[in-house]
């Protein structure tokens, strides 16, 4: 694992866990409100009764999405978790453990990867750390490309907006026209492009065929 340049990523989020501890920092997003407020948005990719279905917190981190779940209309999801960072994978078990954790880094082990009715990407793609955005960008399609087929209804990720007054270079800022090149191409013509929530993102609801509202 140490080997692939996307390393550096789960290096951050494992600094960011040592220095700030289970909290919206230790996660790398500096505002609590905002964070719970990407939670729900991730979570209404879910259009029909939840009840009985399975969503897969891809970088899961410390599994903040949980109790905000079992809070919600989707309560009835049965959740799961993945990170690539043992140490955010041991977090989550400890604090939950009821629920099951997978810690793979799915570029290293697809073949680990089980199949989900749902699967969110909160976080996974909104840095890029030191990649440059041509690396990101393979990054990201790798790992789109093993999930997609495990994938049974939907996904959902985010991602830093291209529409802002200026860029952070440690961000992935994607431009709308060359993610829909990439998710006609290789992933579903059924996606929807939020960028109605406030924050300088949007999120991307990808679904294997058409949804009805």
């Amino acid at each position: 694992m140490k080997n692939h340049k996307h390393q550096t990523i789960i290096d951050h989020y494992e600094a960011c866990l040592a220095q700030y501890g289970d909290s919206n920092l230790g996660v790398d997003w500096p505002n609590k409100q905002d964070a719970e407020k990407r939670y729900g948005v991730m979570l209404e990719l879910v259009r029909e009764n939840s009840a009985g279905l399975t969503l897969l917190d891809f970088g899961c981190g410390a599994s903040h999405l949980y109790p905000y779940l079992q809070h919600s209309r989707f309560a009835g999801l049965e959740y799961y978790g993945l990170d690539a960072s043992p140490a955010f994978c041991a977090l989550s078990h400890n604090k939950y453990p009821q629920n099951e954790y997978i810690c793979i880094d799915v570029i290293a082990e697809p073949e680990r990867l089980g199949e989900f009715d749902y699967v969110v990407m909160n976080g996974v793609f909104t840095e890029k750390r030191d990649l440059t955005f041509e690396e990101m960008f393979e990054y990201f399609k790798q790992v789109m490309r093993v999930v997609i087929p495990k994938v049974r209804c939907g996904l959902a990720f985010n991602v830093m907006s291209k529409a802002v007054d200026w860029e952070r270079d440690d961000l992935f800022h994607m431009p709308t026209d060359v993610l829909i090149s990439f998710l006609v191409k290789e992933l579903s013509r059924h996606f929807v492009i939020r960028n109605d929530y406030g924050l300088y993102e949007y999120t991307v609801y990808v679904y294997k065929e058409p949804t009805h509202v």
